[in-house]
């Protein structure tokens, strides 16, 4: 199967790079508009070849869109325009639902699977790139229902070679839900950089005194804007009402500081402590 991948940066490259080990693509090509992300990928041995983009989707029996949601929203119209009913698209999005009503009324709606692997880091481009990257997490698959049965069997597979566990629900509620447990632990992360580097003027000093709580915490905060922004611009009303309760939260703790209130203190750690029988 020729798979073409949109997108050759960390999310792609591990996929192109796993598929092509288990044997599920016979040849994986490239397409991405930065030219040196390209040659590093096929340098790598993560992609085949690299082609422009109307060939190379017109080449490919799969196509995967690994790229920025804003991107993907813009694109994914035009990708449907070159299908035949044999080819499927998928995309790897961190949102959905703003992604699946761009092409709810698209006449090829039905060769296209929704669909998001649960896992990223802070890094980027090809070079960042894993095999096992996905192995044992999960994966979602959204409003399967308006995809061809076909074309979700195919994306199974794919998440099957990847190692993933497969998980079903609707758009809407997969943004719910990864505003709660990724887009909002992304925004924690960044502020809490801003507020250290706002007020720890000395960098040595910092990198001295970083336990390994503080690194993991703030690890997030690497992460680059271009991919951010466009996540929380397509997600914006369920990140902010998780936002609020966030600043809600910090607020009860700096009240129970202020007024020296240590035994209410203790009940919002003992209440968080929950979350161990959740995250074991």
């Amino acid at each position: 199967m020729n798979i073409s991948i949109i997108g050759t940066g960390l999310i792609g490259g591990s996929m192109a790079l796993k598929l092509k080990q288990k044997g599920l693509a016979s040849k994986i090509i490239g397409i991405d508009k930065n030219e040196e992300h390209l040659k590093e990928a096929k340098s790598l041995g993560i992609i085949d070849d690299y082609l422009p983009f109307e060939e190379g989707v017109k080449n490919a029996d799969l196509i995967i869109v690994a790229i920025p949601v804003d991107a993907a929203r813009i694109i994914l119209p035009n990708i449907l325009d070159l299908l035949n009913d044999k080819q499927t698209i998928m995309d790897v999005g961190s949102t959905k639902d703003g992604i699946v009503k761009a092409i709810k009324n698209h006449p090829n709606r039905f060769r296209y699977v929704a669909t998001h692997p649960m896992w990223g880091t802070e890094n980027s481009g090809p070079a960042a790139a894993m095999a096992d990257a996905f192995t044992g997490r999960a994966a979602v698959i959204c409003n399967q229902e308006e995809s061809a049965e076909d074309a979700v069997e195919l994306v199974q597979r794919v998440y099957d070679a990847l190692e993933m566990n497969l998980l079903y629900m609707n758009s809407e509620d997969h943004d719910i839900h990864t505003a709660y447990i990724s887009h909002i632990s992304h925004i924690t992360s960044y502020a809490l950089a801003n507020t250290v580097l706002e007020k720890e003027k000395e960098e040595d000093t910092i990198f001295q005194l970083a336990s390994s709580g503080f690194s993991s915490t703030v690890r997030l905060a690497k992460s680059h804007p271009e991919m951010w922004v466009p996540i929380f611009r397509q997600n914006k009303e369920n990140v902010l009402d998780v936002l609020n309760e966030h600043i809600s939260q910090l607020r009860k703790f700096k009240s129970a500081l202020e007024k020296e209130n240590y035994e209410y203190l203790e009940e919002l750690i003992l209440k968080a402590n929950k979350i161990r029988g959740i995250l074991k």
